[in-house]
């Protein structure tokens, strides 16, 4: 008999409990740095050391943070599902938690690319613990500087439609950490076929009608309580 298939949509909140700030949340990232400045193609075009400094600085962050209970619970369902995790972090622990299918809407902090053509797998380097930081100034393949893997903002998001089709085969939906206010990721829900049960995971109360059971936890307390539910 082939497994349900579960989709999970992972957003912020996700990542908090290992020590990851979220970017909109009054302690964000985002305070201290303009999105203007590091988070769009005007702002690289203006100032990539800046940009590759920043990044740099995310970088040696994440790898000093752990997978929370969390994320192995995700990683926990693939026993008994067909698992994949959609996420809107850019950040690699879902994969460090053992999950193996990942699916990434807005990049990765641990790859950079070629700043003319963002997604051409030639170009696509992943970084290592050791390796982690890019030295302003240095090149991609075909001669342009190496930038950020990172969806910045007003650019499209190449993997969006990748999720959508996996979400319409979900025979379960599960959205942690997320408050479905970022375009396109918020909108995924909507593709979920009629009748499939959505399960949300947020601390935070978040009004999305319709058949949505909100679980009021975080992510990890909020994953117990949703794997005794899932038996």
């Amino acid at each position: 008999m082939s497994k349900k298939k579960i989709v999970v949509l992972t957003g912020a909140g996700m990542s908090v409990e290992s020590g990851l700030r979220t970017f909109r949340d009054a302690d964000g990232l985002w305070e201290e740095y303009p999105v203007a400045q590091v988070a769009t193609h005007e702002g690289w075009e203006a100032d990539p050391v800046l940009v590759t400094k920043f990044y740099n600085m995310l970088r040696k962050k994440c790898w000093g943070v752990k997978p929370n209970e969390g994320h192995k619970l995700v990683a926990e369902l693939e026993k008994k599902y067909d698992v994949t995790v959609v996420t809107q972090n850019v950040d690699n622990l879902h994969e460090m938690a053992g999950s193996t299918h990942v699916v990434h809407l807005h990049g990765e902090l641990m790859k950079v690319c070629s700043s003319r053509d963002v997604d051409d797998p030639r170009y696509i380097q992943q970084l290592t613990p050791e390796n982690c930081e890019v030295e302003p100034g240095t090149k991609a393949g075909d001669g342009s500087l190496l930038r950020p893997y990172i969806v910045f903002f007003g650019e499209a998001v190449p993997n969006i439609s990748i999720a959508a089709e996996e979400a319409q085969q979900a025979d379960i939906f599960i959205i942690i950490g997320t408050s479905l206010n970022v375009y396109p990721a918020a909108g995924l829900f909507h593709y979920v076929r009629p009748g499939v049960p959505i399960y949300l995971i947020d601390p935070n109360p978040i009004s999305v009608g319709g058949s949505v059971k909100q679980i009021q936890k975080g992510a990890s307390e909020g994953m117990r309580e949703l794997m005794k539910i899932l038996g």
